[in-house]
């Protein structure tokens, strides 16, 4: 998905109006405003921010990435067959992905996954991951993320999607 022309997606920077956002879940609203600078400074988690190039201290989404790592047993059987047969998995955490709430509906989820996705994707080639891990924080971002391609871990609201299907994804048709 491409980018409209209209809008940026940038590392999380100290002119970024982190205390207006809201996407009315409040867990990722308390995490944006008191958290993510700090994760930020302690190098814990990438924070990417969706702006408007017009405005761009207005954050109209954000996205986290870290690395994980997930056991073996915990990877679905039609994705084991494209990763190393190691004890851990390596792996890219999409911790959190959240839209203001006056934006939603509008595909810009849609839009920071795409872009997550390529980071990620870019990162394995220089640090190593096998696939992409979320946690849905509920059965609305599960199916948000099923229907992007990711695979449901049975009984868990995580999710996985193997980096060689980012790689196909990113490729294109």
């Amino acid at each position: 998905m491409a980018l409209a022309p209209d809008l940026v997606i940038v590392a999380l920077g100290d002119g970024h109006d982190r205390a207006g956002f809201t996407c009315g879940v409040e867990s990722l609203d308390r995490y944006f405003q008191t958290q993510a600078g700090q994760d930020v400074r302690r190098r814990a988690n990438g924070v990417f921010v969706l702006a408007g190039k017009a405005d761009p201290a207005r954050v109209l989404g954000y996205d986290t990435l870290c690395a994980t790592a997930l056991a073996q047993g915990d990877v679905p059987e039609v994705a084991r067959k494209v990763i190393p047969r190691y004890p851990l998995v390596s792996a890219t955490l999409i911790g959190r992905l959240a839209v203001a709430k006056d934006r939603q509906g509008q595909r810009l989820g849609a839009t920071l996954l795409a872009d997550a996705l390529r980071r990620a994707l870019a990162s394995a080639e220089t640090v190593g991951s096998s696939m992409i891990v979320v946690d849905a924080l509920d059965e609305g971002a599960a199916a948000f993320y099923v229907a992007h391609g990711f695979l449901r871990l049975p009984d868990s609201m995580r999710l996985v999607l193997p980096m060689r299907t980012v790689e196909r994804l990113m490729a294109g048709p």
